[in-house]
């Protein structure tokens, strides 16, 4: 009997990325190919203005390639509308940025529920769903709480309930710890690693802190519009979550 093709949960197929510079271009990522599978946590590891982050918007389609097509869940991102990029964005995808990105004028609760509130969710099931996210990664007592009144550690744990109050099938972070201290960088990073693990979700992080790498099942190094896997050493495979 034929063997099943097991379809890779994100597929990058010859992605080109170039930018208009003056009277130039500038080619941040030249016919890169990669799949990603579910469950997986990868690192994208590269120096300031390689691309990283370049990658993570096209990952969510809040950039399109200049060649090729990014495909997630076999949905070939690049070739939606803006429209249902954005709402593919809202429904799967779940962001955490070294910037909190936090609104003062709001309480803990409100924050986290404010993106899917703007998408008209039911505003009582979102609280009851954003209480059990704040529980998670335990901030539940600070719900009321503003996030002036916060450490810089906890606005970002309470950035992390935000990205995964809708239950996202992906998870894209941007640089998340860069803004901590080390002690609590590696406290915020080994909760983001336990809640996206505990239920199988695929969690890509961009960084240049090699530490990070240590964790994680997969790294890739963005360099010259490149990406060039790097072997996981066993030790580090022994220090994962």
């Amino acid at each position: 009997m034929p063997t099943e093709t097991i379809r890779a949960f994100i597929e990058l197929r010859d992605v080109s990325k170039n930018f208009i510079e003056g009277s130039g271009t500038r080619v941040v990522l030249n016919q890169v190919s990669a799949t990603f599978n579910q469950g997986e946590f990868i690192v994208l590891l590269g120096q300031s203005g390689s691309g990283k982050s370049t990658l993570l918007n096209l990952l969510s389609g809040i950039e399109k390639p200049t060649t090729g097509q990014v495909l997630i869940n076999g949905v070939a991102v690049n070739q939606m509308s803006e429209r249902d990029c954005t709402l593919f964005r809202r429904d799967r995808i779940g962001f955490v940025f070294q910037f909190f990105n936090l609104i003062p004028t709001l309480t803990v609760l409100e924050n986290v529920t404010l993106p899917q509130e703007l998408a008209g969710k039911e505003i009582k099931a979102l609280e009851d769903v954003a209480l059990k996210v704040l529980r998670n990664v335990g901030l539940a007592e600070r719900c009321q709480a503003f996030p002036d009144t916060l450490s810089g550690g906890q606005q970002q744990r309470v950035a992390i309930a935000r990205a995964l109050i809708h239950n996202p099938m992906l998870i894209l972070a941007d640089e998340p710890t860069g803004n901590l201290d080390e002690e609590t960088g590696d406290c915020v990073l080994k909760l983001l690693l336990e809640l996206t693990r505990n239920v199988n979700k695929t969690l890509i992080m961009a960084t240049h802190n090699p530490e990070i790498a240590k964790m994680a099942d997969r790294v890739l190094r963005v360099h010259e519009g490149t990406l060039q896997e790097n072997p996981v050493k066993l030790e580090n495979k022994l220090m994962r979550i």
